[in-house]
């Protein structure tokens, strides 16, 4: 009996972020490596958070900090070609957030990849978790799905 995931479909997500592949993307099979996925995971969920205010790179007091990420693969990405990466957040806790992403190609309703990736929020100094600000709370909820 298998326990894999189905790939998803655009509208359960709520945020889109367009990536180019690179050349250097592609490993000796022939498509994307699954590292490439990580980073595009990283990718969307900076870039969401850095455009809505909630974090400065440089000088944020409160940062997050990986500590769990997942993918699941469906079908193989390709140089060149433009992906999107969606983004969704799963679960808000007290100090951490689930975001949910699914990678898609350009114009195709069905994830290539998806995955999770948790946030803790941690003091940039003491690296101690802290708790979700109310300002980055009501971003987070903005892509929040049920």
């Amino acid at each position: 009996m298998s326990t894999r995931q189905a790939p998803h479909k655009r509208d359960q997500y709520r945020h889109f972020h367009s990536i180019n592949t690179r050349w250097m993307d592609n490993d000796r099979y022939g498509h994307v490596n699954n590292v490439v996925y990580y980073s595009w995971f990283d990718t969307v969920v900076n870039a969401y958070l850095i455009r809505a205010e909630v974090l400065d790179i440089e000088s944020s007091p409160v940062i997050g900090l990986v500590v769990e990420t997942h993918c699941n693969y469906f079908s193989p990405l390709t140089f060149p070609q433009t992906v999107e990466a969606a983004l969704r957040v799963a679960h808000i806790g007290t100090s951490s957030v689930r975001y949910e992403i699914g990678v898609f190609a350009e114009n195709v309703q069905t994830a290539s990849a998806q995955g999770h990736f948790v946030h803790v929020y941690v003091d940039r100094t003491g690296r101690s978790a802290v708790p979700i600000s109310a300002p980055l709370r009501a971003v987070l909820e903005q892509i929040r799905m049920p």
